[in-house]
């Protein structure tokens, strides 16, 4: 049965002591104009995508929201079509929520930085401005300068002389990078966040050195007149010798024991995971090259730093059961210490032949939905022309804005209704990704039109045929562009008032928080 229930009743339901999976399935755009504090993105455009990562337990308690406009209510019946069983509907959306008197909080990966603006206020990791680094690289001073950023991050923009090692690698290899404990240590990133929990990280970990936050990342040094570097190139992580692994284990124990995180075996993992009545996450939290060349089945690849960063990509469950695992164990231990101060129940698990092992069935979520009939870009343009069809664009707005074939209309998954004459015309899509063309085909034939086919190599595949292309800088419109967050979307690139306000809007954040809210965070202090 899918029910109905106010924002009160949600409110008490997602501060309450059981799981719950609050998803919001509006598109990303409007997720991130304003969306409760502990709401998980699922837009309905991916949701059959994306459930099986993000609530992997159909037993689990869902909640849906969102914009007042009915498409929780469509939600909730594929849902329930894929064997969930407990889903309940946020009346009134967003704005009914607002309406109750509860905050909606702009931007992405809030509860992540919410938590690093109170991790600054409980751990005081000591921070160096841009000016003051300048400087020291002025005067030609010692110190080892780490962007804590993903490699494809880094890439866009860095401070000039970062290094890219992303937190939790950092503590984990810092032997091989740091030879002595007296040189100062420069964590930065592109604003506050993974700066302000590298930095601290580190400390827990035990490393001596001085160690500071770039106060503001590279925003900070941006808006202090001094000039990025761009288009770089991340070296390959430094591997290990025996002794540096044999520290980072230590660094690992130690911190699990001063901070109370458990460590367990395979057959404890297999316990959680088999178990009907709580949520189980398992990731694998070492680098990308280790994950791929030592696959575990029974685990997600979820790196350490951007699993504390960005955790509602990854976990859909609140108060779910997280297993984290890692060779050595302080990419994993770090990742739990900060996750449990989130709201989760994490462990460490180190990797041995027996984890090698598990295996996890993967659930179904639903009938598989098949291919769609393909036609050439020619074939597509007759439809059109001769035969009364549509041309349907369901890429990202913004690359339907710089080109689309000509005559296409854009359109996203829950706004497939308000096109016009839609019954008994055929269409044909242009996407990014053929599954999520998939899904809105099950809509487009709800809805009346068919046949609905796929257009073979999509828009680059009509460009290069010749066929009429146009583009549209203002089509779709801002406000009917659901899936872009136009919110400070230019910060990272020469827009300084956007890093301002951006900035701004990071560093209130604790402000905003209500005291059932605050109370979720179990901040712990130093040691």
């Amino acid at each position: 049965m899918i029910l109905n229930v106010t924002p009160q009743a949600a409110r008490r339901r997602i501060h309450g002591p059981e799981e719950v999976a609050f998803l919001d399935v509006r598109e990303a755009g409007q997720f991130g104009e304003g969306h409760p504090l502990f709401a998980v993105p699922c837009p309905y455009s991916r949701l059959e995508l994306a459930i099986g990562g993000l609530v992997p337990r159909k037993s689990a308690p869902i909640l849906l929201l969102d914009a007042g406009d009915g498409v929780a209510q469509r939600a909730a019946r594929r849902l329930a079509a894929a064997g969930y069983t407990d889903i309940a509907i946020v009346e009134g959306g967003a704005a009914g929520w607002q309406a109750a008197g509860l905050t909606l909080f702009k931007g992405v990966n809030v509860p992540s930085k919410a938590l690093g603006e109170l991790v600054e206020h409980a751990l005081h990791p000591p921070t160096i401005d841009a000016t003051a680094l300048a400087q020291w690289q002025q005067e030609g001073r010692a110190f080892h300068l780490f962007d804590a950023r993903p490699p494809a991050e880094y890439a866009k923009m860095r401070v000039p002389g970062a290094r890219c090692l992303p937190n939790g690698e950092l503590a984990h290899r810092f032997e091989a990078v740091v030879a002595d404990r007296l040189t100062p240590v420069i964590v930065t990133c592109a604003g506050r966040t993974r700066g302000l929990i590298g930095a601290a990280g580190l400390r827990l970990a035990g490393i001596p050195n001085p160690i500071y936050a770039l106060e503001n990342g590279t925003q900070g040094w941006a808006l202090a007149g001094l000039a990025l570097e761009r288009g770089n190139s991340a070296d390959p992580f430094p591997q290990l010798e025996a002794e540096a692994r044999r520290a980072s284990m230590a660094r690992a124990d130690a911190l699990c024991r001063r901070r109370a995180i458990p460590i367990i075996d395979a057959s404890e993992v297999q316990a959680m995971c088999g178990g009907p009545a709580r949520t189980t996450y398992v990731f694998d939290v070492r680098s990308e090259a280790e994950a791929t060349g030592d696959p575990l089945p029974v685990a997600k690849h979820a790196p350490s730093g951007q699993l504390v960063q960005a955790t509602d990509h990854w976990i859909g469950v609140r108060r779910a059961r997280v297993v984290l695992a890692d060779d050595t164990g302080l990419r994993a231990a770090l990742a739990a210490f900060w996750l449990r101060q989130l709201g989760y129940d994490t462990y460490v698990v180190r990797i041995d032949d027996a984890l090698r092992r598990l295996r996890r069935s993967e659930p179904r979520y639903g009938t598989s939905h098949s291919p769609l009939q393909r036609a050439s870009p020619a074939e597509a343009m007759s439809l059109a022309r001769g035969g009364g069809g549509l041309l349907l664009d369901l890429r990202a707005s913004q690359r339907y804005r710089a080109g689309h074939a000509a005559g296409a209309q854009w359109s996203i998954r829950p706004r497939l209704g308000a096109i016009d004459a839609l019954s008994g015309r055929p269409a044909a899509l242009f996407t990014d990704e053929a599954a999520v063309g998939r899904l809105a085909a099950i809509d487009l034939v709800e809805l009346g039109a068919g046949p609905v086919i796929e257009v073979a190599g999509g828009f680059e595949a009509w460009s290069e045929a010749g066929l009429p292309v146009e583009a549209a800088a203002d089509r779709p419109s801002e406000a009917e562009a659901i899936d872009y967050l136009w919110f400070v979307h230019d910060r990272h690139d020469g827009n300084l008032a956007a890093s301002r306000q951006y900035l701004a809007w990071e560093r209130s954040l604790v402000a905003q928080l209500d005291p059932a809210e605050r109370v979720e965070f179990k901040v712990e202090g130093p040691d």
